[in-house]
């Protein structure tokens, strides 16, 4: 086993994981700690150290509210610790490897957590990396900064360094990758072949790495759990990049809120008021900073570089959770429902209102959709437009989730099934939960190691054939109770909306 290796920076130490066949080290640091002159900058390089650094636990969490306090569902389910470290000095990342030498060239995941660019961590007990271990991938999660810490934008950052005014969170991720190229042999991977993935602002994030133009090249495929955001409706503007004078505006607000005038004053702030401060402006005011449109990292909104194929392409994943973020036509009454799909809809109104599922009425409005569902389907019917086109493998995570809260298949949830860190968890799962999970986990890392989900499970047992989505074959991977289910997609209605979103009608 790998239990001491080499980095860049000097050698690192792993502790054996629950299976001694794994090795985990914790705490890797990838680059320079982000404070003080460094607060607010593209991530600097990491200092070298003298003899064997210890990595056995993990790193302290980026600045961002208390995890574990309160009792919404994500307290409940893994952000359980409120003493859990914190630290501005947070840029760091983990690593397990069963590899017993350096020469295997296992296939590499790099994992990207969600939370709105605002909240979470590596250390979430769903992201334990080591049942993939286990199937011969090396798993990374990479931390990186947040909320004000990561995202802000002021006009004297942009004066000041014109090379990386913002996206500070996003160059992290990028820095973690690249560390992952330059150093990932020495843990037994592969540096020539790495899956990005992530989850909700993770999966924002993937699309926005690969829409970067200075990644071509860096990694061969890609995984988008509930991180592509379209609807007929409206378009939330959290999920667009802002434009760089937009973000340096609320920068500007953020500044007088802080009583500072300069970036220097800033830079000066302690990093708990600092978080603090930026917490009370975004739940009182509703100003969050997260990915901008800085022309550098961020070049335009990566949603329609996917559609348009300026992204980086290359084979991906994507899919949703049953219940997430249903989204509604906002109407009183059916007369108003009538008018609203004329203002949306325009001469497709009557075809729109012929739909039953229009008509569909809960307490948030008309005609529930998933926003991604619709995005990752979307993203799919387009690449498939493109020559050469990559394929796209699209899910949907339906099975029944136990609890007292009688929660649905919720926003997250699925990742618990992907990792197979359902033991982890406290919901009473039974039998075929572990089965589900062990099969969504077989079919990741065979998507992992070749870009095709397709192939056998970890007993040798051959999975359900799982197509590309396309136009001509509108092919699922519904992920159920009973385990995975190929299906086609037989629904008019949904080719009608996927047909609005993509600018056909």
């Amino acid at each position: 086993m790998i239990r001491i290796t080499d980095t860049e920076n000097g050698k690192v130490r792993g502790i054996p994981a629950a299976d001694p066949r794994i090795t985990a080290f914790k705490g890797i640091p990838f680059a320079a700690p982000p404070v003080g002159e460094n607060r607010w900058r593209a991530p600097q390089p990491c200092k070298n150290w003298e003899g064997v650094r210890d990595c056995l636990e993990f790193a302290p969490i980026s600045m961002q509210d208390t995890p574990g306090i309160g009792d919404d569902i994500y307290c409940r389910e893994w952000h359980v610790d409120p003493e859990i470290p914190m630290s501005e000095d947070c840029l760091y990342l983990n690593v397990w490897t069963n590899a017993k030498s350096r020469d295997e060239k296992l296939p590499v995941l790099v994992w990207f957590f969600g939370g709105g660019f605002q909240w979470g961590y590596t250390s979430e007990m769903e992201f334990d990396g080591e049942r993939l271990a286990r199937r011969g991938v090396v798993v990374v999660t990479v931390n990186y900064r947040l909320g004000a810490f990561g995202f802000l934008a002021h006009p004297e950052l942009t004066a000041q360094q014109p090379d990386a005014p913002c996206n500070f969170g996003a160059l992290d991720q990028q820095a973690g990758l690249r560390w992952v190229k330059r150093n990932i042999a020495n843990f037994g991977g592969d540096p020539d072949n790495i899956t990005i993935a992530g989850q909700s602002a993770g999966g924002g994030s993937v699309i926005s790495q690969m829409a970067c133009p200075a990644n071509k090249g860096a990694f061969r495929r890609a995984a988008v759990f509930s991180g592509m955001f379209r609807t007929p409706f409206y378009i939330d503007p959290f999920f667009i990049p802002r434009k760089l004078p937009e973000a340096e505006k609320l920068g500007e607000i953020l500044f007088e809120h802080y009583g500072v005038k300069t970036l220097e004053e800033a830079r000066k702030l302690d990093a708990d008021f600092v978080r603090e401060k930026y917490s009370e402006l975004r739940n009182t005011k509703g100003i969050m900073f997260a990915v901008v449109e800085d022309g550098l990292f961020s070049v335009n909104d990566p949603v329609d570089a996917f559609a348009d194929g300026s992204r980086y392409r290359v084979p991906v994943m994507a899919g949703n959770t049953g219940d997430e973020f249903m989204d509604h036509l906002h109407a009183a009454d059916d007369e108003e429902l009538k008018k609203k799909a004329v203002e949306i809809f325009g001469d497709k109104a009557e075809k729109f209102l012929s739909f039953a599922e229009a008509h569909i009425k809960t307490d948030s409005g008309y005609c529930p959709v998933n926003p991604c569902e619709c995005g990752a389907k979307t993203a799919a019917l387009a690449e498939g437009r493109l020559p050469d086109s990559q394929p796209t493998y699209y899910y949907r995570f339906i099975p029944d989730i136990p609890g007292d809260d009688d929660p649905g298949t919720f926003h997250s949830v699925d990742l618990w099934f992907f990792f197979e860190t359902l033991a982890k968890c406290t919901r009473p799962y039974e039998g075929r939960h572990y089965d589900l999970a062990r099969q969504m986990c077989d079919y990741w890392v065979n998507f992992i190691k070749t870009g095709d989900p397709n192939g056998y499970d970890i007993n040798g047992n051959k999975l359900p054939e799982w197509r590309p989505y396309t136009e001509k074959d509108r092919a699922e991977m519904e992920f159920t109770s009973g385990g995975a289910v190929p299906a086609e997609e037989n629904s008019p209605f949904k080719e009608f909306i996927l047909d609005k979103i993509a600018g056909k009608q």
